[in-house]
């Protein structure tokens, strides 16, 4: 007998490896004990890759990378776009992981990196890890998407930027990174931005070395997450922005990682915290892909690390990245159950008119989060809970036959979905009357604070096909159903008085404008 732990009544016996099943069983059949098991071994699951200058990339174990290594490195069915200067595909611990981008500057497929930026960028959150060559990167098994929109003189475009973000998104990316930092607010960015969420993507932003609470785009877009940057000492980096807008914090100073001509240098900036954060991201997806963006966004904020005041601050946002926290909190509750939907009416391949009620019923092994009903792939409207009764204008869809899909989602990001074919059949009416909007809230003159529900009433003689909401003249909702809202996180712009205006738009292509209203914030 090797050993005992007489609290418990367990013995420990050494036995050969060869003779351990033959000893286990004979034990077991002789009924003298409760369980008879091999004594199991156990690991800390951690992963030091044996690239050589490992050791000196601070910002891994900074964000507890070896400990998230032992759980995902990244599967190859994830890919990072990184809309950036460019890679030099030649380095040898960058080209394994590239696959092909587009050059938005020249309109061609080379993707070489100009300037060197891209090439140290890319190598943050991706160099080939645990290959015995030079640094390691966030991730191991992500592939790099280079997407070209800064020049050699370090100049993008923001129509090149929103082009590259609106391609990454028809290409399935879902992780998105852009370390690159404008002054000015953008409907193109904010439409592409939306664009991207809207295909479940989710984009990576710096928030600019200015040492400045100005909001920086695209970091500042609604659904886009704000990287600011931290030092070595878990402090709050110098150099980094900062203000309401911040949504997470990342290392950003002395960052060992790959340059251009084959070589490793050390970067600074947001520049770096940016893809860091993009990088965890890609591990949390390539455990669970099936998880929404809104839900990975969540994940990542709730299983960061809290360095400032506690909760939210202006500083680190919700706190830094932690690559462990943030897998395990993915792996541990694995749900791959999706809903049950069951539509009762109207009939498949009935003939509706006028304004319907969609009813149904869903079910699901954890719990239903979201009910969204879909014409044609477009969504119309959203249903709270089970059984569901969702309303529908027929009139606002053409006299020929539609699809109608109920969509339900579980909180584990599984979609279930059930569908009819239905034939609208409605009166046709000329109509040259524009519809007739209001913006109710928040009322004109008012203080706003936090995120705020931008809501407008519209009406039209027939029916109000959408309504466009504005702030400051930048779009930023579309809403093609009553009551029409926007949520506007007021967190992302800066102090003083800010312009909301609506538009709303009939099937006939009348249109009209609310009285623009001024709040301050």
């Amino acid at each position: 007998m090797e050993k005992t732990i007489p609290q418990i009544n367990v013995s420990v016996l050494q036995v050969s490896e060869a003779a351990s099943a033959h000893v286990e069983a004979a034990l077991a059949r002789t009924g003298l004990f409760n369980f008879v098991e091999p004594d199991f071994i156990a690991h800390s699951g951690s992963k030091t890759p044996n690239d050589p200058d490992f050791s000196s990339q601070w910002h891994l174990a900074a964000i507890s990378g070896p400990n998230a290594w032992g759980i995902s490195t990244g599967v190859s069915g994830v890919p990072i776009a990184m809309i950036d200067s460019g890679v030099d595909s030649t380095h040898s611990d960058l080209s394994s992981k590239i696959i092909p981008g587009w050059n938005f500057v020249t309109g061609t497929s080379n993707t070489a990196d100009g300037l060197g930026h891209g090439t140290a960028t890319a190598g943050t959150v991706g160099a080939a890890t645990n290959n015995g060559n030079g640094v390691s990167g966030v991730t191991w098994g992500n592939p790099i998407m280079p997407l070209v929109v800064l020049d050699s003189a370090d100049y993008a475009s923001y129509s090149n930027i929103a082009g590259a973000i609106t391609y990454a998104a028809d290409q399935g990316v879902r992780v998105i990174n852009i370390s690159i930092v404008g002054s000015s607010a953008s409907s193109t960015l904010q439409s592409a931005v939306n664009y991207a969420w809207s295909k479940g993507a989710v984009i990576f932003a710096s928030a600019g070395n200015n040492s400045t609470s100005s909001p920086m785009y695209p970091a500042a877009c609604t659904n886009v997450v704000s990287v600011s940057a931290t030092d070595v000492n878990g402090a709050f980096a110098s150099f980094s922005n900062f203000g309401s807008w911040i949504d997470l914090s990342a290392p950003g100073n002395n960052i060992l990682t790959t340059t251009m001509g084959g070589g490793y240098g050390y970067w600074y900036g947001t520049s770096f915290s940016s893809p860091i954060a993009a990088g965890v991201a890609a591990l949390v997806l390539s455990l669970k892909p099936a998880l929404s963006n809104s839900a990975l966004v969540s994940l990542l904020e709730q299983n960061s690390d809290d360095l400032g005041a506690p909760g939210w601050d202006p500083y680190f946002g919700y706190g830094q990245v932690d690559a462990y926290k943030a897998v395990t909190a993915a792996m541990s509750s694995v749900d791959t159950i999706p809903p049950s939907v069951l539509i009762t009416s109207p009939a498949n391949n009935g003939t509706v008119t006028g304004t319907i009620q969609v009813q149904g019923s869903v079910t699901d092994n954890v719990g239903v989060t979201k009910i969204q009903f879909y014409v044609d792939g477009q969504l119309v409207a959203s249903a709270a809970s089970s059984p569901f009764a969702i309303s529908w204008n027929t009139a606002n869809s053409a006299n020929a036959s539609h699809t109608l899909t109920v969509n339900a989602s579980d909180a584990a990001g599984n979609v279930g979905s059930a569908f009819v074919t239905v034939s609208v059949s409605n009166p046709i009416v000329v109509d040259t009357t524009p519809p007739a909007a209001t913006i109710t809230n928040p009322l004109n003159g008012t203080t706003v604070t936090g995120v705020v529900n931008i809501t407008v009433s519209a009406t039209d003689n027939v029916a109000v096909a959408q309504v466009s909401i504005y702030v400051d003249g930048v779009l930023k909702c579309t809403d093609a159903t009553a009551p029409y809202t926007c949520s506007w996180n007021t967190k992302k712009v800066s102090p003083g008085s800010h312009t909301i205006t609506a538009t709303a738009w009939d099937k006939a292509g009348n249109m009209a404008s609310a009285l623009a209203i001024t709040v301050r914030k």
